[in-house]
């Protein structure tokens, strides 16, 4: 089975990167699942969405409970149970470590990493913070991170956790970026058949 994250800013086009993804195997008739943290499917991911939509320190906390929750749930049901998926795609994974400070957001990400399923298909979309404000800005709902400065210190963060991810700049067009992915995808494909 193909595990692919895709993960990155705010704004940088992780679902739309990610779904494209999925078309791409599912054209090659490939069994595709999709997950995209958080999810409203479930009280976890309902609760993580409503507590970032809020803002202040105690729905941080919230936010990154029950956001862990909701990949955890994730990857019960879709990847430890072995649904029968050629390929599971999840949106939002472990960079969310990178949403808490510093010296935590190092420690819990070597401790999920090494606890939880890593892949060679592990996609960071990167984004200038201030195109990641740009492009939020269109959107009707605001987050609690959804600043400038913030986006600075979650990006620092990320990219120094993101050493071993295949780092893609998102500021081309969605075509242009896409294109590098399946380059990319297309190697991995190759290696993984041999």
């Amino acid at each position: 089975m193909r595990f692919i994250v895709i993960d990155g800013l705010d704004g940088a086009g992780k679902d739309t990167h990610g779904k494209l993804i999925k078309k791409r195997y599912e054209n090659m008739g490939e069994k595709v699942i999709f997950r995209s943290h958080p999810e409203d499917d479930n009280p976890y991911g309902r609760k993580a969405k409503k507590a970032l939509l809020e803002g202040g320190k105690i729905n941080h906390l919230k936010a990154s409970i029950y956001y862990a929750l909701d990949v955890i749930r994730s990857l019960r049901l879709y990847y430890w149970s072995n649904p029968g998926a050629d390929t599971i795609i999840f949106v939002r994974y472990l960079m969310g470590v990178a949403y808490l400070p510093s010296t935590l957001s190092r420690i819990l990400y070597h401790i999920f990493s090494f606890i939880f399923p890593t892949t060679e298909y592990m996609f960071f979309l990167d984004v200038s913070p201030q195109e990641s404000l740009r492009r939020l800005q269109e959107r009707n709902e605001h987050e609690m991170f959804e600043n400038i400065e913030d986006l600075r210190r979650v990006r620092q963060k990320a990219l120094r956790l993101a050493k071993n991810w295949h780092i893609i700049n998102t500021e081309e067009s969605i075509k242009q970026v896409q294109k590098k992915i399946n380059k990319i995808l297309d190697k991995l494909d190759q290696r993984r058949i041999k």
